[in-house]
Formats: C-alpha cells, structure tokens, sequence
C-alpha cells in the first residue's frame, strides 16, 4: 500500500475489452426509447399511443405521464421495439396534444411574486438557517467589514458514458444491469419504485463511465425498462442521449452567494455572514455554507440559505455538492479581504486555523493536515514570487498566483461488510458489492487483501458491483475506499491469522511469530521454517471464507479531509482570455493507498473544476425554457489543450482513529477548491475578482471594466 500500482484492469478499459452497458447485449434484446415534453411548463391534454402500437416491430408502449410537466425533457411515454430506428419512428408517431404553460427558468426570475408557480407551494422555500455567537456584536468589534457576491452557474454532469439499463424480468425474478454508482442503492430504490420484492431483484455494475454524482440511484428510465420488459417478456435495454443527460438526469445547481465579513486590522475574523439562494431545477439547490462555517476561526456566524424552483430538471449530487460553490464564494471572499487588509492571503489563513470543527467551537478533529498542505503547495508554486499587489503586474498579459482551501468529509460508512475467500489451489478472491466507477476501487482492494496476505496484487482475483456480493455504500462522497479498504483489511487480517495457525502446525512454530511475505509464510527467528502460501493451504477441503466489516467511528470527533489547491494564471487583459499555466495541489487524506491512482483522482477533479471554472455554463432561452446547448459541441468542456502542468503532494499519515487502515476518501476534495484557485490568480493578476464561473472572456472584460470604472 502507498506504491504506485497500476490498475489491475487497466489493461481491459484502454483496449475496450471492458464491458460497459452501452456494450451489453442479451439474445432477443429489445430496445427502448422515451418520449419527452419538449415544453418548459405544459398541461397535456391528449395523449395517443396507437399509431406506435400500430407500427410493426413495436412490442409494448407506456404511458408515463398525464396532466402537467415542469420542464424540458420530461418524459411523457416509452416504446420498446426490435431495433433502435423502429423505436425511435415509434416515439414520433405518439401525438400528444399540449397547452403551454407560463415558465421561469432563473432564480432572479422565481423570486418575484408574480413569477408562474414551478409546484403547487412557493417557488422560495427556506431551508437552512444556522447561527454562531452574536452576529451583530462579531461585526460592532470589527475594524473592517468587506460584502462581496459570488455566482455560479448551472453545470451538467456531462459523464463520458450516458445513462443507461437493461432490464430483465426471467422466471419471476428481475435482474437490472445499470450503469450506476450504488449498485445496493439501487436496488432498494428500485424495490420500491416498481415495486419488486427484493430478494428477486439483483442489480448488475461491472464497468460504469463516469457518473459524479448523477448516477447515485434508481431512475425512471430504469424503471420503464424493467416495465416494459414485464410486459415483454424479453430484455429491455435503454440508453439516453446526449440530450437526455443534459436535461433530465441532474445538474450542480445555480448560486448567488453574498457574503458580508468583519475583522481585526492584524486578519483576526469576528463575523461572517452567508446568504445563498439557490436553484436546482424542480428540485432542490444545494446547501453551500458548510466550509464557511467549519474552515476557519470565526466565533460570530449568520447563515441563511434558500432554494427556488424553476422550470428545469430536478439537480443531483454532484462532486462535491455545495462545496464547490460555497468554497468559491469563501475563499473568493478570503482573497479580497485578505487586499483590503494589506495581508498575504496565505498569511491571512493561517491566521485563523482551526483544529476543531465549527470554526474552533465545536469537535476536535481526529486528524488535520491542512497547515501542512499550506507548506506544500506553496512550496511547490513558488508562492513567494507572487505579485503582492493585485493587478501590479505590468504589461496587457498579467499572470498571478491564486490558493484556495479545501475541507469535506469522506470518513467512509461503518456496517460495510466485504470477505476473502481462500481456495484450497491458494487462489484467493476479495469480494465486496461496491462498484469500480473509475477510481481504482478494483486495485486497491486487491493491493489491501494482498498486502495483508503476503501477496502480489495480481495474485487477488477481485469480485463487486453485484448486489448478490456483500453490502457497500454508494460510490459518492467519496466514501468507497475508507468504506471498503477497512471492511477487506478486517477480513484479510481474519484470513492471516487463520493461516497462521495453519502454518504454525506445519513448522511446528509459534503462530504469534509467523509472517507473511513474498508468497510465504516464515518465522523470522527461523528462516529455514517456511511454507508457500499455495502449500500451506492445500490440504483444505474447501474454500474458507472471511467476512470482515468496516467498523464504527470512535465519537468524540469529528471527520474530515483537507487539502489547498494553488493555480498560476496568464490573462489577456485586452481579450479576457484565461490560460492556466500551472496547479499546484496538496491534500491531507490520511494513509495514501495507492500514490498512482490518487494522483489521477486530483489530476481529474483539477480538470473539472477548470472545466467548470472557465467553459461550462447550461444556457437556456427565456422566451421558450428551452436548453440551448444539449450537446458536447454547443456545452464547452475543457480539452487537453487546456489542461496546465500539475503537481501532486500528499500529506501521508494515518488518521489514527478513522479506521484501521487510516485511509480517507479522495473522490470529492480535489474538486471543491480547484475552480476558487483559478478565481484567486485571476484576481491577484488584473486586481479585480471574475466574482461568477464560468470566467469567461466577457465576464472577465466586463469585470476589468467595472475596475476602470471604480464599481
């Protein structure tokens, strides 16, 4: 553990000999399609499905929806048919008959009263409020009071493989092949969906292609398909479209995040104050105040936070939710503060660390590294060199230095349960239902089981994403490593002591002195007492199994990941074109288990969130509450060429309390500071914050403008 292993199953996924669902196919297949509301807001007043029944190759229809739809893509009906082209001529033969209603697709918009109501109740609905110490006191002892406003937009998920199912009712039983993040989650949720009795439902991931967030449950596409194959009696497979996933399967909701701000003229805070309105669709935004109100030391804390409906899908988890926007707003604000004061903005967050939650008023942390990040990444930019006064810079190209500090939780889920099976052969299989969905879940259980057992990774042959293997949480949240890893190592260590004293029989030595390495098992006073592992366990009649479970959390603390991202910036102050040069990025997540592939997690969430922090934006049309960019050329994400040169730092010490590995999860932080850093440089490179992602051209042009103009 801690090397650099490559992925067991590298080798499958670059030669696309790894089967996804979109790649599945079963004997008598038929294929799905689904009608959806091309309106923002409508009443369906008809609906006729015969035509579709009518056209040969079509073997069932259903109806999915009556009465009102509230947004772009709702669906409406579903073919299932011999091939794809027959259902999609099926869809367009359903005459549905509409009348369009009035829609609002902003929050600025579903704030006025006189806005068309998105549900039957308000479209703003309150739904945190949170207070620290005396607000008003905090800022009376302030010397100065800052109020900035930060805004992000709507970001669409945008995996590289779309939604997508197959269903199969045989024999009275179903089994749902999904392309999902909770194989488990799934399961139950399509349970009662349905409804199926649980113990005949089993749900099916072996490889998922990028998920984020969206793919974390039952959905009702799945469910169409697993209706329509009841009514068949064949298999159903259902894939979603570009547009489909653009519109109806989540998004990272929309903010207006206003922060107002007091302190000392030595950096000491005395109030912070947060107000968020938010929008996630037909659903609800994302609760964004959580790194305001743990990260740093502030005894006097105001958060207020609402939600407003709109005629849009309905948003999902998406990594890292509310973190990523409420750290843009945080640490933007850190940024601006830390000019008014005349400190450095390094300085300014050390000034205020923290090792409890709560802003130093609540639990101890059982582990925190942040200090250490600071001392990392810093390093590793070469923050000294950083132009002190924002936008001092000379010349129309301006590069700056920009930081931002990351909290989240990842402490993983007690309950996990995974086993070790020992064949008599000395092959041995490690078995969890969790899912690989891209992260290296697969390597890293067989570098646990194999560690503990003396063996290579590729000596485990590895079994999940199958809710007939043990129960796993959701991969999200970045929980299936400190979930997963300690339920192995619980059952690995089980197996070791077993065959320790198997060993131990056979050498004639005692068990407590026995290790295991290299394939064998030896005692280190007596190196000529050795056995093979494959020896030692050959007079076994059967396979032996070891369930191991990840244990609870030890209270009286609290939980957390840390890290500080750092960005150095170029910007074209006469084009408003941003070119990030170089990231720095140090994280403290506990024991590393595998250098490789956490590197890739933080290579991955940088691209995100420069992806996020510069290009990606859903834009839609007032006058129709239509998306107009649903697809990869229209919805701009970031390309190699946009990518800076990157550089990695771990903070590698166990938490001692976390579990028994001392791993922490690593899905989520790498994300939640990358964009504020990129905000940050920009800032210390013009002297005025983009204050809005995505930072693009204009907004940057209009944001220098508004500096020349003295706003």
């Amino acid at each position: 553990m801690g090397r650099r292993v490559p992925r067991i199953n590298g080798g499958l996924v670059v030669t696309g000999r790894a089967k996804y669902i979109h790649d599945l196919s079963f004997e008598g297949m038929l294929h799905a399609r689904i009608l959806r509301s091309p309106h923002a807001s409508a009443e369906i007043v008809s609906l006729d499905t015969g035509p579709a029944e009518s056209l040969p190759g079509v073997l069932a229809v259903l109806k999915l929806k009556e009465g009102r739809v509230r947004y772009e893509g709702e669906q409406v009906a579903a073919v299932a048919a011999v091939d794809e082209p027959t259902a999609e001529k099926a869809i367009g033969l359903i005459r549905v008959e509409y009348k369009e209603l009035p829609h609002v697709i902003s929050a600025e918009a579903g704030l006025a009263e006189a806005a068309p109501r998105v549900h039957d109740t308000p479209n703003v609905q309150k739904f945190n409020e949170y207070n620290r110490g005396d607000i008003g006191q905090g800022f009376a002892a302030a010397e100065v009071i800052l109020e900035r406003t930060y805004r992000t937009s709507f970001e669409i998920h945008q995996p590289l493989e779309t939604h997508a199912s197959i269903a199969w009712w045989k024999d009275g039983e179903l089994t749902v092949w999904d392309s999902t993040q909770a194989v488990h989650n799934t399961h139950d949720q399509l349970a009662r969906m349905l409804p199926v009795p649980a113990g005949k439902l089993r749900v099916i991931c072996q490889y998922m292609g990028g998920g984020f967030g969206s793919k974390l449950g039952g959905n009702e596409h799945t469910v169409a398909a697993a209706r329509l194959s009841q009514m068949t009696g064949r298999p159903v497979k259902v894939v979603l479209s570009r547009k489909e996933n653009s519109l109806c399967v989540g998004n990272r909701p929309s903010t207006i995040i206003t922060i107002k701000g007091g302190a000392r003229k030595d950096g000491t805070l005395t109030a912070l104050h947060f107000k968020n309105t938010t929008s996630g669709g037909v659903g609800r935004g994302d609760r964004c105040s959580e790194p305001l109100t743990d990260i740093y030391k502030c005894p006097n804390v105001k958060v207020e936070e609402q939600t407003v409906f709109i005629n849009a899908g309905a948003s999902r988890p998406t990594r890292a939710p509310g973190h990523v926007q409420g750290t843009f707003a945080l640490e933007g604000f850190m940024e601006e503060l830390a000019a008014e004061l005349g400190i450095d903005p390094l300085v300014l967050r050390r000034k205020n660390y923290t090792t409890s939650n709560r802003g130093q008023t609540g639990t101890p942390y059982s582990s925190k590294g942040l200090d250490k990040c600071y001392d990392l990444g810093a390093a590793e930019i070469g923050w000294e060199k950083r132009t002190r006064k924002p936008g001092a810079a000379p010349g129309t190209k301006k590069r700056g230095l920009g930081m931002a500090t990351q909290i989240w939780w990842g402490s993983g889920t007690p309950g996990t349960i995974a086993e070790v099976k020992v064949h008599p052969d000395g092959s041995v299989e490690a078995i969890c239902g969790t899912q690989d969905i891209g992260g290296g879940t697969r390597t890293f259980m067989a570098t646990v089981t194999a560690d503990t057992l003396g063996l290579e990774p590729g000596d485990i042959t590895v079994k999940l994403g199958d809710t007939a293997y043990p129960w796993a949480p959701n991969s999200g949240g970045s929980q299936t490593a400190p979930s997963v890893a300690p339920a192995l190592r619980d059952a690995a260590l089980k197996a070791a002591g077993w065959l320790k004293e198997l060993a131990a029989k056979k050498l004639e030595v005692p068990a407590a002195g026995i290790v295991l390495a290299g394939k064998k098992l030896f005692d280190p006073a007596n190196p000529e007492k050795s056995i093979a592992f494959a020896d030692c366990v050959r007079e076994q009649r059967r396979e032996t199994v070891f369930r191991g479970e990840r244990g609870d959390l030890p209270a009286g603390f609290a939980y957390n990941s840390f890290g500080a991202h750092f960005a150095e910036v170029e910007v074209d102050t006469e084009t408003g074109q941003i070119k990030v040069l170089r990231f720095a990025a140090a994280h403290e997540i506990g024991r590393v288990l595998n250098r490789l592939t956490a590197e890739s997690q933080v290579a991955g969430g940088i691209t995100q969130g420069l992806s996020a922090g510069l290009f990606e934006e859903r834009v839609t049309d007032e006058a129709t509450g239509k998306m107009l960019n649903k697809n990869l050329e229209a919805y701009k994400i970031a390309t190699p060429m946009d990518m800076p040169e990157m550089a990695f730092q771990f903070v590698d010490i166990p938490d001692p309390r976390i579990n028994n590995l001392g791993d922490k999860g690593l899905g989520e932080p790498p994300r939640i500071p990358s964009s504020a850093a990129i905000a940050n440089a920009v800032f210390n490179a013009v002297g005025v914050h983009p204050g809005e992602i995505p930072m693009t051209p204009d907004r940057v042009l209009k944001a220098l403008a508004r500096k020349e103009a003295g706003r």
